[in-house]
């Protein structure tokens, strides 16, 4: 005897339990469950009406999952793939701009314990934050701070 496939609700519910997910993500997750007569966006229009399903809790935790790690840039493009609108993304950029540079030297302090002591080293370690999503002005700042010995408060 087969083991019983739980219901495609259940299936969203378990998902949605385990951490928050976009419309997007959710609808392609659920898809690959759907079966015939089953109606994945009345379900996800019903998740969302329910409170369960919500796309700011989504760009919260994603935000904060993502910000001790990774630069603007790399966030809101993230967030762009998962179907995040354009008014919200506005209002992440505005929130997530305010500490970039903080979070630049930090993820640059845990990476490096030294600073550049040549062009070749410094770029190393520029591209190493460009490639974490981090602004130019960002970067230049958690330089600043590494040849200066400082956290960078003062910007």
């Amino acid at each position: 005897m087969g083991k019983l496939q739980p219901s495609l609700k259940a299936r969203a519910l378990k998902y949605l339990a385990s951490r928050e997910h976009s419309r997007l993500e959710l609808g392609r997750k659920l898809a690959r469950h759907a079966e015939d007569g089953d109606d994945v966006e009345a379900l996800l229009d019903w998740l969302e009406a329910s409170k369960f399903l919500s796309t700011e809790r989504f760009s919260e935790s994603l935000v904060n999952r993502r910000a001790k790690r990774f630069g603007n840039s790399r966030i809101l493009s993230e967030l762009q793939t998962h179907g995040v609108d354009t008014e919200q993304l506005g209002t992440i950029k505005a929130s997530l701009a305010e500490d970039e540079s903080a979070r630049a030297i930090e993820v640059w302090r845990r990476k490096f314990d030294h600073p550049p002591t040549d062009a070749a080293e410094r770029a190393k370690q520029m591209r190493f934050l460009q490639q974490r999503g981090f602004s130019h002005r960002a970067i230049q700042a958690a330089m600043r701070a590494a040849a200066s010995g400082s956290d960078g408060d003062d910007e």
